[in-house]
């Protein structure tokens, strides 16, 4: 299958997400509360310049107040705390993100852990990611994985029962991905293998997959070879790759080879338009969802 009849329109379905928020909005809106999203970025790299203006213009096309603190490189770990600490006070701010990457010598689990839970709309704080493994739906969870939960839900993809193949061991993707999926839960019910870097004959692993998520964060890493035919291939990799007939010598490509794998799959996301779009609409669900919990 080499035509597009398979793709998986992230875009689409997270437009589906979006509207589905307005009604929520609106009833915010008549009891005076308007959500407030505050990011915070350090330093000036390119891709996180990037996100968190995608992240902006998306909370503004939905009447969502947002903010961006941007700090320099070389701030140190206690302005960066101090500044959470005002952010977790002001009650006009109802959602709190800090864009990864951070620079080396800021500790990041010391961020995640310093903003409050129920302002920790991306879904890392350790409260939050206790949740999670408990199955406790009081908590948020983070973005991508909650975005790929509902991207392929909304595409009439069950995992309940599927055997599901993450690449990728990472706290923000791998980890809370696997914990969402093996939940005891009608979303969910999979069967998860994680692999990683260190696991042996990985190639068999996937080729095993019902549904094979590739985020390892190497470039078109997943190959035709590693994909059973008819698969569910989600693609959750952003890379940076030479290309020297590009402007500016480079593009972006995923964590799969999509020319390859597309006419294997039963389905698959396009990158960029799959993944991505979710990632930032369950960012902005997250954020409704704490507003509305704040101001009960």
């Amino acid at each position: 299958m080499t035509s597009s009849s398979n793709l998986i329109d992230g875009r689409a379905i997270a437009a589906q997400v979006l509207e589905e928020l307005r009604p929520r909005l609106e009833r915010l809106r008549t009891r005076g509360v308007q959500p407030g999203l505050a990011f915070v970025r350090v330093g000036e790299d390119p891709a996180s310049r990037v996100y968190v203006g995608r992240k902006e213009k998306t909370a503004a096309e939905l009447g969502i107040r947002s903010h961006t603190h941007v700090l320099p490189e070389a701030t140190p770990e206690s302005e960066l705390l101090a500044l959470l600490d005002r952010l977790n006070r002001d009650d006009s701010w109802h959602g709190i993100l800090v864009q990864a990457p951070l620079p080396r010598h800021i500790r990041a689990e010391r961020i995640y852990a310093a903003i409050r839970p129920d302002k920790d709309v991306d879904g890392f704080h350790p409260v939050n990611m206790g949740r999670l493994l408990l199955g406790d739906p009081g908590g948020f969870v983070p973005c991508t994985p909650a975005g790929i939960q509902e991207l392929l839900v909304r595409a009439g993809i069950s995992w309940e029962g599927a055997h599901v193949v993450i690449l990728g061991r990472g706290n923000i993707v791998g980890k809370p991905l696997a914990a969402l999926l093996c939940q005891k839960a009608p979303r969910a019910n999979a069967t998860v293998t994680l692999c990683h870097s260190a696991t042996r004959n990985l190639a068999e692993h996937c080729r095993r997959a019902d549904i094979l998520v590739a985020a390892m964060g190497v470039p078109e890493f997943v190959r035709a070879d590693m994909v059973r035919p008819g698969a569910v291939v989600v693609d959750v990799g952003v890379n940076r790759v030479a290309d020297p007939a590009r402007p500016g010598g480079t593009r972006l490509v995923g964590d799969v080879a999509f020319a390859e794998v597309q006419p294997l799959a039963g389905r698959i996301t396009p990158n960029p338009g799959g993944v991505g779009p979710m990632t930032i609409a369950m960012l902005m669900h997250n954020t409704v969802r704490a507003a509305e919990t704040l101001t009960a």
